[in-house]
């Protein structure tokens, strides 16, 4: 058993070539091999938001607080709220983000194919995001 203390670690800035806004990546983890999972808290202010990108694996998202936005590419921008859960496919094009008055929280989990977790790809603009 490993027990990893909150705060061990300190908080980063979500890079600016991923993200748009204030973001904040706290408590990142990953399994030791064989294990190929990984994730974080991940905190977005008010309209920030990543870049579009994509998983090997698939990405699964838990919402721990306030209210945000996502969306697969062909798709609605959707709501999401605290206590939602949301999967993205294997390769799935996709972002989210906080709304545009409210901070969301989430934590982000998925696993590495061959040493790969994500694929970054175009910002997302503001048209996109407003949806």
């Amino acid at each position: 058993m490993k027990i990893k203390r909150n705060g061990s670690d300190p908080s980063a800035k979500g890079p600016p070539d991923y993200f748009t806004g204030t973001v904040r990546i706290d408590a990142p983890f990953s399994g030791t091999a064989p294990a190929r999972v990984g994730g974080a808290t991940v905190t977005f202010e008010p309209a920030a938001r990543t870049a579009w990108h994509t998983h090997p694996l698939g990405q699964t998202l838990i919402v721990l607080a306030g209210s945000g936005r996502a969306q697969r590419e062909g798709g609605p921008v959707e709501e999401i709220r605290a206590g939602d859960i949301i999967w993205f496919e294997p390769g799935e094009k996709h972002w989210h983000g906080a709304s545009a008055t409210t901070a969301m929280t989430h934590i982000a989990i998925a696993e590495a194919l061959d040493g790969k977790v994500v694929d970054w790809m175009e910002k997302v603009t503001d048209e996109q995001y407003q949806g």
